[in-house]
């Protein structure tokens, strides 16, 4: 079955890349200057940065992906209207961006990309990390997702559609992973263990349920 490349919404960005990069500069500057004059640790600072990129953020978007697990009615909600559905659990963006969820199956598999800068959502799954934002990611995403997932040591049977979107300014997309077999029973707080933040972007599955019992 051949690729879908789904963008949803044209691909329009309000916002200056330029001035993107010109600030990643001023803030690289500053961190610099502050950790010469003793201000902060770079180290500590590192830390508090990983720590938002791969617990705290991820957390989120974890609480949200094992209540569509495990509540239909949410489930349905969430495919329907996913900004109302995350708002509902506490988690509002503060850019106010449209939210839309797309659940993996056995048909087809979802992966987010941001083709033109690093449009996120960082209310469910925090700090972008690295890869995401990176040239290759974003245009080698597009040209050969079954590549991209492969790096990312995912191999998807031939019959299994992948679909692509586009996050934009407007609108930032959650990936629902398909729920790991033998988790019958399991409530809210076990399943979330087993969603890893690559899982909503796409580009991993969700953890076995023996890797976390």
């Amino acid at each position: 079955m051949s690729e879908h490349h789904s963008h949803g919404h044209e691909h329009q960005h309000d916002h200056d890349h330029s001035h993107l990069s010109e600030m990643d500069a001023r803030v690289r500057a500053l961190e610099s200057l502050l950790s010469e004059k003793g201000y902060i640790d770079p180290i500590a600072l590192d830390l508090i940065v990983e720590t938002y990129e791969t617990r705290i953020g991820p957390q989120n978007g974890a609480h949200v992906v094992a209540k569509a697990w495990s509540d239909p009615d949410y489930f349905d909600w969430l495919i329907q209207d996913a900004t109302a559905a995350i708002h509902s659990l506490g988690y509002a963006s503060r850019q106010g961006e449209h939210m839309v969820a797309v659940a993996n199956s056995s048909d087809v598999h979802h992966m987010v990309v941001c083709t033109l800068c690093s449009c996120y959502p960082w209310s469910v799954l925090g700090l972008p990390p690295t890869w995401y934002k990176s040239p290759p990611y974003r245009a080698k995403a597009v040209i050969d997702p079954r590549g991209v997932l492969e790096d990312f040591g995912i191999k998807l049977p031939k019959s299994r559609a992948v679909e692509v979107h586009d996050s934009t300014a407007e609108t930032r997309y959650l990936v629902i992973p398909q729920r790991p077999g033998g988790t019958d029973g399991w409530d809210e707080k076990q399943l979330a263990k087993l969603v890893t933040r690559n899982s909503m972007i796409g580009t991993g599955f969700a953890l076995d349920a023996k890797d976390v019992a």
